[in-house]
């Protein structure tokens, strides 16, 4: 059991003396008491205080005030340490931060070797650890040859590895495909079920909430919510004041009236019922290209890999463009060509219809024209402040003063980060605010194009839709292109005008969101899957419920159902623990 007992934390900064010049307290006062064998998620907006709570569970950080317990033994006791963290593993938020060997199998094998076991229960547990992530064959590779996704499944085997009472998890999905969040989904339920291991997950993504036996919500360093995720997903009020909502299918119930709506015939109502989906698909002039473009990393040893093979992309201005592909399809290796952070083995890259490796032509224009947001923002954080990190790219521009100031002040007000934040070390901030700090980076140099790299990763559901929505309005006001690489079908739905589907380092689909969605089969052989709106849009039609083809937005369905059900629109579902219950089975509805 673990014991939360009015804990308190502060973070102290300290000038080059070592004296403290300023607290924020970020934890005041919670109390929670964890048992053995509980599925938790941990929910919050960014800078709630999850990440600092869930270090305080293995002791990483210790109180300011109150205690912390596990199975007894008090955190603040020295010489428990070892013993705390045999008991409780941790999976942070950036895989990085926890890499620590020349390749994968060493790296699993990392936590079993300092526990001093034997070597044949060290290869078994590596083994089993890497299956249950999809990583074995990957075992002899380097880590730093990995995509970010495939990183985190690596640091969540070195702890599954280690066979821990309890595993604390930061977002480890949000980096994921959609089939390796699933198999890492169904990996802890089963270590929960099956070994009644107790799993703390911290999240921003709600169907994995769903999933959960007991939901906690912190808020401004407070427990809000402590309960079923089915009482959860019914507070109305205290959802709309977190920004946050309940999963889709509950939300169809809700538009409904009720589960018994989906299996009712049609009647004529819903035959009159219409909708005029989304159908977005205007290109400019294409603005950055790749001409037959191959890249293979390492070539000529052992290591060698083929990572973009003979592809051919034209993007424009003034449209968005969702870049999907399973974990490793080559996504990465893409956006860093499309910048020139990398040279094609083959093929050309143009801007503007220049050659961008053609002699003489300076790289950074390309990089003052062609932004690019990390899928991980503070690998491109250098600076002591966030003010300054802010203003280093408008200053390499040639911009000083209140020009420079009020370019650094637009684009920290675009992604709407507290002013308090402006002084602070960006590297002291939550993952979601790293976030916001790299893409204003970006847009304060005014570039005609942005690659984000999986910019909803770390971002709590309400910051991504402002984000996401300011993004859109940008694009359609301004004209900047922007490449939106993501492992979230949902988003893709939501915000792009066109799909890229990468597998293999191969252009597979390039399309229209309604058509891609379409290419089930297709999607499923790249591991991929389509939305959830998309999927529960195919069972109603099932149930004789005449939905458009085109229907693949969340509002454009749960539109379409308040108009086909006015008279039950908003009323809750009586079968609420019914459905999430067959959710946890993987039928869902």
């Amino acid at each position: 059991m673990i014991r939360a007992e009015q804990v308190r934390f502060q973070y102290k900064k300290r000038d080059v003396d070592g004296n403290v010049i300023a607290t924020e307290e970020i934890l005041k006062g919670v109390d929670l008491t964890i048992k053995k064998g509980e599925f938790i998620a941990l929910l919050g907006r960014n800078g709630s205080g999850k990440t600092t709570f869930s270090k305080q569970l293995n002791a990483i950080l210790r109180p300011s005030e109150g205690m912390v317990t596990v199975d007894e033994m008090g955190t603040r006791d020295a010489e428990k340490l070892y013993d705390i963290r045999q008991h409780v593993g941790m999976v942070f938020q950036n895989p990085d931060n926890q890499m620590v060997a020349a390749n994968v199998e060493e790296e699993v094998a990392f936590g079993p070797e300092n526990l001093g076991m034997e070597s044949d229960t060290i290869v078994a547990r590596v083994k089993q650890a890497l299956e249950q992530v999809r990583m074995w064959k990957r075992r002899k590779t380097a880590p730093n040859h990995l995509s970010g996704g495939q990183k985190q499944r690596i640091a969540i085997a070195g702890i599954l590895a280690m066979h821990p009472d309890y595993i604390v998890l930061d977002e480890p999905t949000a980096m994921l495909d959609p089939k390796g969040r699933k198999e890492v989904m169904e990996a802890l339920q089963r270590l929960n079920q099956e070994q009644e291991m107790t799993v703390i997950l911290i999240t921003h993504d709600m169907e994995e909430a769903a999933l959960a036996s007991r939901v906690i919500l912190l808020a401004d360093g407070q427990v809000r919510f402590d309960g079923t995720p089915e009482d959860f997903f019914g507070e109305d009020a205290l959802l709309a004041e977190m920004g946050m909502e309940a999963p889709l299918s509950y939300r169809v119930q809700q538009a409904m009236g009720s589960a018994a709506n989906l299996q009712s015939g049609a009647g004529e109502k819903r035959d009159k019922c219409k909708i005029d989906a989304l159908d977005i698909f205007e290109k400019d002039k294409d603005l950055l290209s790749l001409q037959h473009v191959s890249y293979i990393y390492s070539p000529g040893t052992a290591y060698e890999k083929v990572a973009l093979d003979d592809v051919n992309l034209s993007l424009g201005k003034g449209e968005i463009v969702g870049l999907a592909g399973h974990t490793g399809s080559g996504k990465s290796t893409m956006i860093q060509l499309l910048n020139g952070l990398l040279k094609p083995t083959s093929g050309t890259v143009t801007f503007e219809g220049k050659d961008i490796h053609a002699k003489g032509y300076s790289g950074n224009y390309l990089r003052s024209k062609v932004g690019m947001v990390f899928q991980y923002p503070e690998h491109q954080m250098i600076c002591d402040t966030v003010w300054e990190d802010v203003a280093f790219g408008p200053s390499k521009q040639g911009l000083t003063g209140e020009a420079c100031e009020t370019r650094v002040e637009e684009a920290l007000r675009f992604v709407d980060l507290p002013e308090k934040y402006y002084q602070a070390s960006p590297l002291q901030l939550s993952g979601g605010q790293k976030r916001r700090v790299a893409i204003a980076g970006v847009l304060a140099m005014h570039p005609e194009y942005i690659i984000l790299d999986e910019p909803a990763a770390g971002l709590d559901a309400a910051g991504k839709r402002e984000i996401f929505d300011r993004i859109r309005r940008m694009s359609r006001e301004q004209g900047i292109g922007v490449l939106l690489v993501s492992h979230s079908m949902e988003d893709l739905a939501e915000y792009a005008d066109r799909i890229i589907v990468l597998d293999d380092g191969k252009k597979i689909l390039d399309d229209r969101p309604a058509q891609v969605f379409a290419k089930r089969e297709t999607l499923a052989d790249c591991g991929l899957d389509v939305p959830e709106t998309v999927k529960l849009a195919d069972k109603l039609r099932a149930n004789g419920y005449q939905i458009p083809q085109n229907v693949i937005r969340e509002k454009e369905l749960l539109d379409y159902l308040g108009n086909c059900t006015n008279s039950t629109a908003g009323r809750k579902s009586v079968d609420t623990e019914n459905r999430l219950d067959e959710r946890k089975q993987g039928d869902n509805l």
